[in-house]
């Protein structure tokens, strides 16, 4: 039995209402339920729980999916379902950078015949995510990237269009605590906590990141001047803790505290906090992946 749980502004799609109708009729036993507001995905989970479904497929964004991870999150590891994604949202970044299908029939295929693996999620104080946290002016950086800037420099245009704008932009100072370090006073622009590796709309901000190596990457960016930028875009290029302005580091978690609360997004879905710890969660949700996603390590 597969539960396909649709986000409300998404089932009325003609694509994908013909897709699930050709599904249904290559799988036996397909439940839909469509969700009208925030809850509803948690509600729906739970009743295929109740009724032993071994499998979702939550179909919508990167918002849905968040919707579902933190559901899951509420049981018992033993008791959560496979987990299938079938991509609907604008940018579909968690799925793009894994490698699901985005065409809807093919996911939905996917869904019920792909490898499972355990991925990592994380928790951010009492909420949870499964691809990326944003912090300061992230989502006004991928709204004012310029289309050529972004053609020319691929996934390096979201940092470049970041370290611009980073000049009008009143810093965050924050301490940030990590098992190995902690950094004072950090006067901190824009951040992002990473288990995935891509936000904004295609735009790469972790390379080297994997969703099962129970690490976080983290990228963050400190007030400078503009005497600075030769040297921010040498961090840039090659990130460190030791960077001066842009710091990289690998963690299993870190706690960020401020006295201004700082605005967040997880997974695109609004958060904000004085003090925030994020920390993986391993092994914490059986996906359905490509066996050769670049996203698995």
């Amino acid at each position: 039995m597969v539960m396909i749980i649709l986000n409300g502004k998404k089932a009325g799609l003609p694509t994908v209402r013909d897709a699930i109708s050709t599904f249904r009729n290559e799988v036996a036993d397909v439940q839909v339920r469509v969700t009208y507001e925030y809850g509803d995905v948690e509600r729906f989970m739970l009743e295929a729980v109740q009724n032993d479904v071994k499998q979702i497929i939550i179909g919508g964004g990167d918002g849905s999916v968040n919707e579902m991870v933190n559901a899951m999150a509420t049981l018992p590891r033993e008791e959560r379902p496979t987990l299938g994604i079938l991509p609907l949202g604008t940018a579909n970044d968690f799925a793009t950078a894994c490698q699901i299908p985005l065409e809807s029939l093919d996911a939905l295929r996917f869904a019920v015949s792909g490898t499972t693996s355990p991925v990592d999620i994380v928790k951010a104080n009492d909420r949870y995510f499964i691809n990326m946290a944003t912090a300061g002016f992230g989502a006004q950086i991928t709204a004012e990237t310029p289309v050529e800037l972004k053609n020319f420099l691929g996934g390096g245009a979201y940092t470049l269009t970041g370290v611009l704008k980073a000049m009008d932009f009143v810093p965050y100072n924050s301490h940030i605590t990590t098992p190995e370090n902690s950094l004072q006073s950090l006067h901190i622009v824009a951040a992002a906590v990473c288990n995935g590796r891509q936000a904004g709309g295609g735009q790469v901000l972790a390379p080297h990141a994997f969703i099962n190596d129970g690490l976080l990457d983290i990228i963050s960016i400190s007030e400078f001047n503009l005497i600075d930028i030769p040297q921010v875009l040498d961090e840039i290029q090659n990130p460190s803790i030791k960077g001066e302005f842009i710091k990289y580091i690998q963690t299993p978690w870190i706690e960020s505290e401020s006295k201004q609360i700082i605005p967040v997004n997880l997974d695109g879905e609004p958060y904000s906090s004085h003090k925030i710890r994020f920390e993986v969660v391993p092994d914490a949700i059986d996906l359905v992946l490509p066996k050769e996603s670049p996203c698995l390590k």
